[in-house]
Formats: structure tokens, C-alpha cells, sequence
């Protein structure tokens, strides 16, 4: 798909696109609490999707309701098929490995687009010594796994992601484990830790004593149960729970790219998001003052005012995903904006680092990456271009709030790689006043 941005100002209220991140974290949540959850504000993009045909082919019943929101039946990690997809979710992939570990059969982890290529090494290393066996293709996708995972006293490097310790948490919680800790050493993203924990609570799993972020201690008791029937490894079955009901939040990563159009193009306001969310990005905020934009922040919405932007200095280690947007910002700050943390760019959906610097270097951005800082010459008279997403769902948003101030239109190739996270984006900016159209490739009969 090919879209062309068009310079625009922005008026208008606008309700925060559903947390990919919570959604998925409550996906496994419920197959692995027995009984039925209602998730409401549920997510409908390509992430979202891969995580609930991953959890149907794992045991969990799915039915959608009148109102939109989703009914999930969950009783643990009982297989109706020998092969699960992970699309091109890399919280999908971590999360749900050691989740599929549970069971004795053997499954096939299969993953798409740039998820092929994504590292997977810790895989190979961790789990063997948990009792699974697994085959991976040289540290790559498709993996191929044999439980039933045995829960051990283990150390982990968590300075790639944390989402693999979001994964062995909650397969740790599924088994009634007792008196076993989880160390790791290096750990980034910690508040995305802290939203697995807090999933965890909500859902009754048994949740570990948090030491400091290095260790992760189950302490369980005598009367400790699983969560739902995983093999008699795992204990008995508990009893079903009473209904359930889960609220997906507001996405405080795709409300970044909403909030800084505004900083950039308009008077908006983004409602549903919520302030004391444990979501890393939502330190969004804090960059955002940062850079002098005029804002009003609120319980339930949070209004924001283009106005004169000055560059700023932002720490993104434990929010890398804030780099595009916050790149699309800075590339209308006065001065030279400092964002640290760009070595976590390397493995995403592309290698953001390279990517930012190529697309916003054609609109006359100079973006320099020295190490583990990227830093980014603001210029108020960005270049009318046609850039690519490179495949990457933020790298496409970044674009097209980038061309609401451009001297001209934008024209954006592959843009439909937002579907990954945020499938309403274009519809959303349009909404709010934007001039967006769209051209959907076709195929020629021949």
C-alpha cells in the first residue's frame, strides 16, 4: 500500500489505539487461568491476531461477543494442534516459547517477515536447561520444542529484551512452582516488567517477589496449585474461577506518534490512556516536556499545542520503541536533539537506527548515530519525499507525522506495515484532520 501525507493541521479528539502489549500479556494470562475472561478495548491488529490463534491452538476457546470484546476460556496449556504461528510479533515469540514449553507434545514455533531473520540464541541456551527439548533453524525460526518445561533455580541476560523473562514468569506461575528464583542480570525494559507482574495479579497467577529487578523469587507455599491442568508434572487441576473481566489500556506506543503529531501539527486531544500505567512508554510524556510542548495532562486525556519546540535529551533504554516518534519530533526542535539507547535499534522490525537516518535524511533531517547515542539536527522546512517503511509499522507512522509539516506531500511505499500495531493509524489522523489517501497495490491478470 502507498499512502501520500499531505501538509495538515490537526483539530479534533481522538480515542488511544488498544495496548498490543497488554493485549498479548492478557492472551496468555487467560489461557493459562482456568475459566472464562472477558478482555475488553481488545486490539485488532496483526500482533494482536497472532496472539490469539497462538492461545486457540494451545487449548483456549475464543468467542467474540455482541459488543465487541472477546470471551476467552482458559484451562492451561492443552494443544489442539502441533504448530503455532507467532506472526511477526517479537513479544510473541519470546512470550510464548517457554508458555508452549509446558506441554509434552512437540510443536513447531513458526514466526514471518522480519521475525525470521530476529536472533533467537537464548532459546537454544535457556530452555535445555529446564528439561525442553528444542531444534532451531542456527539460532533462527521456525523452532521446534518438546516439553514439559521443569522449573529451575536459572540465571538469564536480559539485555536484549525483557520479553523473554515476561514468557518464563508466567510459564513458572502455570506450574505451582516453588522456592525457585529467576536471576538476570542486565535487564532493560523494566516497566514492561512491571506490566507482565501486574497482568500476572490481575489474573490470580502466582506472581514472584520482585528483588530489585535481579532476582524473581517464587516463594508458592504448601497449598500452592497451578493455574490449570498441565500434566501430571504439574500438580492437579484447579477448579474454574468465577468470570473474569480484563480491560486492555490505552497504548501509550502508538499514542506517542498521536501526541507528538499534535506537538507538530495541531490542537488535539488523545483520550484512554492511563497515567499510572506501567507501560514504558508513557515516559512519552516526560520527552515531550522536555522539548518545551505545550500540553495539558489529565486523568482520562491529555491535550497538547504545536508551538515553538526546542531540542531536548532523552534517556529511550528502557523505551527504544519512543526513538521514531520522538525522531519526527526532534526533526522540528531548534538545536541538535540527544536520544540515548540507540543500540537497542539494531533488531526490530528493521534496523531502526539505519532506517531513521535514511528516510529522514530525504527530507533534509541529519540524523548521526555515535554509539549508543543518536543525535538529530532539527530543521523546521522538512523536504517533501518519498520515503519507505522499510517494513517497519513505527518507521511508516514516523513518516507520515513527520509530512504533516512537510513542504509538500509525502508519499509513504509499504505503509500498510502499521497493520502490525496499529491498524486505524491513517484512519485515525484523518479523523483529526489530516489528507491522507491511499493506493492499494493491485495484481495485473495475465
Amino acid at each position: 500500500m502507498q499512502v501520500t501525507v499531505h501538509p495538515s493541521i490537526l483539530t479534533g479528539k481522538i480515542q488511544a489505539p488498544a495496548s498490543k502489549s497488554s493485549m498479548q500479556r492478557a492472551c496468555a494470562a487467560s489461557l493459562l487461568s482456568a475459566g472464562d475472561t472477558i478482555i475488553q478495548n481488545s486490539g485488532h491488529s496483526n500482533d494482536d491476531k497472532a496472539a490469539l490463534g497462538v492461545i486457540k491452538v494451545l487449548g483456549a476457546k475464543i468467542e467474540t461477543l455482541e459488543d465487541g470484546s472477546i470471551k476467552i476460556t482458559g484451562n492451561g496449556v492443552n494443544p489442539a494442534g502441533r504448530e503455532v504461528n507467532c506472526g511477526e510479533s517479537g513479544l510473541g515469540i519470546r512470550m510464548f516459547a517457554p508458555i508452549v514449553s509446558l506441554s509434552e507434545e512437540r510443536i513447531v514455533i513458526h514466526g514471518e517477515g522480519s521475525l525470521l531473520s530476529r536472533p533467537m540464541d537464548f532459546f537454544d541456551e535457556i530452555l535445555p536447561q529446564l528439561g525442553v527439548k528444542i531444534e532451531s533453524n542456527h539460532g533462527r525460526l521456525p523452532l521446534t520444542i518438546k516439553g514439559p518445561l521443569q522449573p529451575a533455580n536459572i540465571e538469564i541476560d536480559g539485555s536484549m529484551s525483557s520479553q523473554f523473562l515476561t514468557g518464563l514468569l508466567m510459564a513458572y506461575a502455570a506450574t505451582g512452582v516453588r522456592d525457585v528464583t529467576i536471576k538476570v542480570k542486565n535487564l532493560k525494559s523494566k516497566p514492561y516488567v512491571d506490566l507482565t507482574l501486574k497482568v500476572m495479579r490481575d489474573f490470580g497467577l502466582n506472581v514472584p517477589e520482585n528483588r530489585g529487578y535481579k532476582e524473581f523469587y517464587f516463594q508458592g507455599s504448601s497449598n500452592s496449585r497451578p493455574s490449570a491442568t498441565l500434566g501430571t508434572d504439574f500438580g492437579t487441576k484447579r477448579p474454574s474461577t468465577a468470570l473474569r473481566t480484563y480491560t486492555v489500556e490505552g497504548d501509550w506506543s502508538g499514542a506517542a506518534f498521536l501526541l507528538v503529531a499534535g506537538a507538530i501539527a495541531g490542537d488535539i486531544t488523545v483520550k484512554g490512556l492511563d497515567i499510572h500505567s506501567t507501560q514504558a512508554d508513557k515516559s512519552i510524556l516526560q520527552a515531550l516536556a522536555n522539548a518545551k510542548v505545550k500540553m495539558i495532562v489529565d486523568e482520562n486525556e491529555i491535550q497538547i499545542k504545536s508551538g515553538g519546540l526546542k531540542a531536548f535529551h532523552f534517556d529511550a533504554t528502557d523505551c527504544p520503541d519512543l526513538f521514531p516518534p520522538l525522531v519526527a519530533l526532534a526533526a522540528f526542535c531548534e538545536g541538535t536533539t540527544i536520544i540515548i539507547g540507540a543500540s537497542r535499534l539494531t533488531h526490530k522490525e528493521s534496523n531502526r537506527g539505519q532506517a531513521l537516518q535514511e528516510e529522514f535524511g530525504k527530507m533534509g533531517v541529519q540524523i548521526e548515530l555515535k554509539d549508543d547515542r543518536m543525535l538529530i539536527n532539527g530543521n523546521k522546512k522538512l523536504l517533501a519525499a518519498t520515503v519507505h517503511s522499510h517494513h517497519d509499522h513505527r518507521i511508516a507512522m514516523a513518516c507520515a507525522i513527520a509530512a504533516l509539516k512537510a513542504n509538500g506531500e509525502m508519499i509513504i511505499e509499504e505503509a500498510q506495515a502499521i497493520d502490525k500495531s496499529y491498524p486505524d493509524f491513517f484512519e485515525h489522523l484523518k479523523f483529526l484532520g489530516a489528507r491522507v489517501s491511499e493506493q492499494h497495490s493491485t495484481l495485473n491478470a495475465g
